[in-house]
């Protein structure tokens, strides 16, 4: 005789479940997905609830989720992967990044328990404690943590390393941090990855340097306006204006080269040219004399690079002491040129 079997009948709490899911998926663009194994309910909590006007956390089984994902019609493989543990869906309108951040500002110092691996180097600061001496002491002694006894307490002499990243955290190591108040461990919700409209995005992706991204940034633009003066790219005015100082500067440069007599360098050669004589005639020291030259004297000789930074509202000024010099320029050229 031949039976048949009746399907299975789920639970409707399940069904429930998966409604929830499938709302929350289509309401929300981006997902974070993690695992809570081991963290402390007390912790947990109070992340939720700092954090509830943000995100909509849903502690639910793995199952169910790809239940949801498959009667939504997304690709429930790419996000399998990271369905391990006990999972808390995390359900925001944050861009992935900020979320990876914010839930990392949520961490919480926590203290060491033996067995525990450190995730980074454990040091124990110079200074005072409140132990006192006792057996203490001993531990102290074997963890080769420098100390002497001030006051009636420990004093620890010299900062000391006593876990490196990968060591595992002893019973004694354990029970001296804990009275010296050193808590090397952070507990909270960290994704093992966010999903994105459609995008997965791993945990790795998601940690940013974000000083490290901000100095690539400013030499990425410096670079681009570099290159954009150097094609005269004049639409953009901070190109245009850079453009024009730089042509000046070269125009200037090929003057002085070439020695052609426009107006603004004039001035720039005789000065310099002066100065120049100057220069000779103080190298020559006494044999100056016996060659028939004389030492200019001049009022003042100003470099050309320190011409050209003087205040337009100094300029009346400074006719008036050019009028002077031309004499001071006229009676060195002849002394040293004799013309």
């Amino acid at each position: 005789m031949l039976t048949t079997r009746r399907p299975a009948k789920v639970a409707p709490w399940k069904i429930e479940v998966v409604r929830e899911l499938k709302e929350l998926f289509q309401k929300y663009p981006v997902v974070g997905v993690a695992d809570i194994t081991g963290i402390p309910t007390a912790p947990l909590q109070a992340i939720r609830r700092r954090l509830r006007d943000r995100i909509v956390f849903k502690v639910a089984k793995k199952t169910l989720i790809l239940k949801a994902l498959e009667q939504l019609g997304v690709d429930k493989g790419r996000v399998e992967p990271y369905l391990r543990g006990t999972v808390m869906l995390m359900f925001t309108d944050m861009n992935p990044f900020k979320l990876y951040k914010l839930l990392e500002s949520e961490k919480v110092a926590i203290e060491a328990k033996p067995g525990q691996v450190a995730s980074k180097e454990i040091v124990v600061p110079e200074g005072p404690t409140d132990i006192t001496p006792g057996p203490m002491l001993g531990v102290l002694g074997r963890l080769k943590i420098p100390y002497e006894v001030r006051g009636g307490k420990v004093y620890i002499k010299k900062s000391t390393v006593v876990a490196k990243p990968g060591d595992v955290i002893s019973p004694e190591l354990a029970s001296i941090l804990l009275k010296l108040n050193i808590k090397p461990f952070e507990i909270g919700v960290e994704p093992l990855a966010v999903y994105d409209r459609g995008v997965v995005i791993p945990r790795e992706a998601l940690r940013l340097d974000i000083e490290s991204f901000k100095r690539e940034l400013v030499d990425a633009a410096g670079e681009a306006l570099r290159l954009a003066v150097g094609i005269s790219y004049v639409e953009i005015p901070e190109v245009a204006s850079l453009a024009i100082l730089e042509a000046v500067r070269e125009a200037t440069a090929l003057a002085e080269a070439t020695a052609i007599p426009t107006p603004d360098f004039i001035e720039v050669a005789l000065r310099r040219a002066l100065l120049e004589g100057m220069l000779v005639v103080a190298a020559l020291g006494e044999k100056a004399r016996d060659l028939g030259l004389e030492p200019i004297q001049t009022t003042r000789v100003t470099a050309p690079a320190e011409e050209r930074r003087e205040e337009k509202e100094e300029e009346k000024r400074e006719e008036e002491e050019e009028r002077r010099e031309e004499v001071d320029i006229s009676a060195g050229l002849e002394s040293l040129f004799g013309f």
